[in-house]
């Protein structure tokens, strides 16, 4: 994992994501891509030349946080570029995608405005190929060399996660798996922490729990409970990772969680 995909748009949720990515590419002494997206799709023609004024009022938007964070980047000692778009967001970082190893998104934004980001994050995460890493709008960074936890299903799209996951794994000092118990896991939670193990990950296991009646909330229960700094997980339960995010436990988790989001398909 050396490339770190960024969201760049003026919105909520810019803040986190920004401190978030320097934090990852900090420690992986990777290299940062910021991809500015002026959004244009939404907008309408009314007859009036509204539509042009509001495109004008966004693309200066947008020029005015370019100049402010590369002023910022400047500073910062670590390797970047930018690259400027426009129109649909979840589609531009899916054709962004192709030479990241993880993109950078928000969980669902609180303040109620701006982007719909837990839209965004799970089209980029079943589309792009990549893992992402979604973060709540009020986090300033994120703290990689904290307690990971690891929500196991031992579905492929948690192998996925797991294996994508393993470079910020191994920078974390406390690294826990929690498995809930539903009588469908194929791959249980001890051969997780073998693999991670060759990987110079040692993990444990929390205590199985039997099957709850909703996963999400027992997720989210658990890593309050442990104190972890970040998640990491795939499509979780029966569904599939797709029915997961429209109507499950990702969307849960997307929609709910207090700490950043490591999610893959």
């Amino acid at each position: 994992m050396k490339n770190v995909l960024l969201l760049v748009h003026d919105d909520a949720g810019q803040e986190a994501r920004f401190q978030a990515a320097l934090d990852v590419v900090r420690s992986i002494e990777g290299h940062l891509t910021c991809l500015d997206v002026a959004v244009f799709s939404s907008l309408i023609d009314d007859g009036y030349g509204t539509a042009e004024l509001l495109l004008d009022d966004e693309r200066q938007r947008e020029v005015g946080n370019r100049e402010g964070l590369e002023r910022r980047l400047g500073v910062e000692g670590l390797p970047w570029n930018w690259i400027d778009a426009s129109g649909d967001i979840a589609l531009r970082l899916t054709e962004g995608a192709g030479l990241a190893d993880l993109i950078v998104v928000n969980l669902k934004l609180d303040s109620g405005s701006g982007p719909d980001m837990r839209g965004i994050a799970s089209e980029v995460v079943l589309k792009g190929g990549k893992p992402i890493l979604a973060v709540p709008e009020t986090m300033c960074g994120v703290a990689l060399t904290g307690h990971a936890m690891i929500a196991w299903d031992g579905s492929e799209e948690a192998i996925s996660a797991l294996q994508a996951a393993v470079p910020l794994l191994r920078l974390a000092q406390r690294v826990t798996i929690v498995e809930i118990v539903d009588g469908s896991v194929k791959v249980p939670s001890e051969a997780a922490a073998a693999y991670l193990s060759r990987h110079a990950v040692h993990a444990s296991i929390h205590p199985k729990h039997p099957n709850v009646p909703s996963a999400g909330r027992e997720i989210l229960k658990l890593a309050e409970l442990l104190k972890a700094d970040y998640l990491v997980m795939g499509g979780f339960g029966h569904s599939r990772l797709r029915e997961a995010i429209f109507g499950g436990v990702t969307r849960h988790m997307l929609t709910n969680s207090p700490v950043p989001l490591f999610l893959a398909h």
